[in-house]
């Protein structure tokens, strides 16, 4: 039986759930209008209420699978109650140098007056213009139309797996690309830096590197990784985090598999997600074209790269398999382009053979449980308008060892 920190602990992306880190979306969602959604990476206005009851669902769909499910915006508050780790936080959003020296004074004052759930929540759902009193800010504020924000809110939190990803027992905080998503990992490296839940953790990687988002990497197997590069992932934060992962010991072979930098195909776990130990639900019209870049250890404690190769094959050879199965969806084009933009590809396994999909993947689904996976089928209409299935919106703590 291992301790309390030895059991935050994940080497496969299927054995069994244990905990989940979700983050339930709130006032944050309601601050998307159509002046903004596009640059605050929606594709549409969700309608929160619902948002809600779809994601409250999800996370009751996991505890009857027997899941521990911690909210992010529960463990921030409780980091927010230790003194460091609050200076730390509002030292970060007064360092914002759009404020000005007037308004960054006002919105200090604002946030030392709040106690640790408000002050959670204004981190998340960010500050209005208008919540701050008119006439304190100065110029800036004067000069800020009354639809922009202080502090910006972060809908993107509800896709905690792309702030963080754990490898055995270290956390990677990761490096994300999008200017409306970098503030993310501040939250989450304080709470993995203070929370008493996370004393004692290593960190493997921390946002202040190249840029790495946690829905790119894939833990196919104890050790073995796959990290995307396209859009989100650059070249050089595949390279970094596959060094660091290998001269720790975590992984013995990382795959870099190049994918599209295009919305649809953000992310690898857009395409590519595994739902059992030796076997994926990859997009069709990728299954046969995506390659791999090998990278294992080299002298002096370097790496060494070859490829690239057809990723199945570099896959299957790195995880000591005959080949990676590929759950064979035979979708035709349309559908097929449809239900991944839809998030068909983008399972999250509670065990092998076990995953949580979106209902609205009919025929992606049907076709999972021909080849003898179980999903749970769960709504996710407003879910998905920020490009994202289960698996986006979880990050794995703790599964049973593979």
């Amino acid at each position: 039986m291992r301790d309390r920190f030895e059991t935050v602990y994940v080497d496969s992306e299927v054995s069994r759930l244990r905990t989940v880190l979700l983050h339930r979306p709130a006032a944050e969602l309601a601050r998307l209008t159509p002046r903004n959604n596009d640059s605050l990476l929606f594709d549409g206005i969700p309608w929160v209420s619902r948002a809600q009851e779809e994601h409250d669902a999800f996370a009751e769909a996991l505890r009857g699978h027997g899941v521990e499910v911690l909210y992010l915006g529960d463990l921030l508050a409780e980091t927010l109650t230790l003194p460091e780790a609050r200076a730390e936080l509002t030292a970060g959003v007064l360092s914002h140098r759009r404020l000005g020296d007037a308004l960054r004074a006002s919105v200090a004052g604002y946030l030392a007056d709040q106690d640790p759930d408000r002050l959670a929540e204004v981190l998340v759902a960010g500050l209005a213009h208008e919540e701050i009193r008119p006439g304190t800010g100065g110029l800036v504020y004067a000069m800020m139309d009354r639809h922009e924000f202080v502090i910006d809110p972060l809908p993107n939190l509800l896709f905690t797996r792309d702030s963080s990803v754990w490898v055995r027992n270290r956390v990677a905080v990761t490096s994300l690309a999008m200017r409306a998503r970098r503030r993310e990992t501040t939250l989450t490296h304080a709470i993995y830096r203070h929370h008493p839940r996370f004393a004692g953790t290593e960190l493997l990687f921390d946002p202040s590197l190249e840029h790495v988002e946690g829905g790119d990497v894939l833990v196919l197997a104890p050790d073995v990784l796959a990290i995307g590069v396209g859009e989100r992932t650059t070249p050089a934060g595949a390279e970094r985090l596959a060094q660091r992962v290998i001269t720790a010991g975590l992984a013995h072979t990382v795959l870099a598999v190049p994918i599209a930098q295009e919305r649809a195909t953000m992310h690898l776990d857009t395409v590519c997600t595994m739902v059992d130990a030796d076997a994926v639900v990859m997009y069709p019209n990728l299954a046969d074209s995506l390659r791999a870049w090998t990278i294992t250890g080299g002298p002096d404690g370097g790496i060494t790269v070859r490829g690239p190769d057809p990723f199945l094959e570099a896959a299957a050879e790195a995880m000591g398999i005959d080949r990676l199965r590929v759950i064979d969806t035979g979708l035709d084009p349309v559908t097929a382009e449809r239900e991944q933009w839809d998030d068909g590809n983008n399972t999250l396994a509670i065990a092998p053979r076990l995953c949580v999909a979106y209902e609205r993947n009919v025929e992606t689904n049907a076709q999972l449980e021909k080849a003898g996976i179980e999903v749970v089928r769960i709504s996710g209409s407003e879910l998905g308008s920020g490009r994202g299935g289960p698996r986006c919106m979880s990050c794995p703590i703790e599964r049973d060892p593979l």
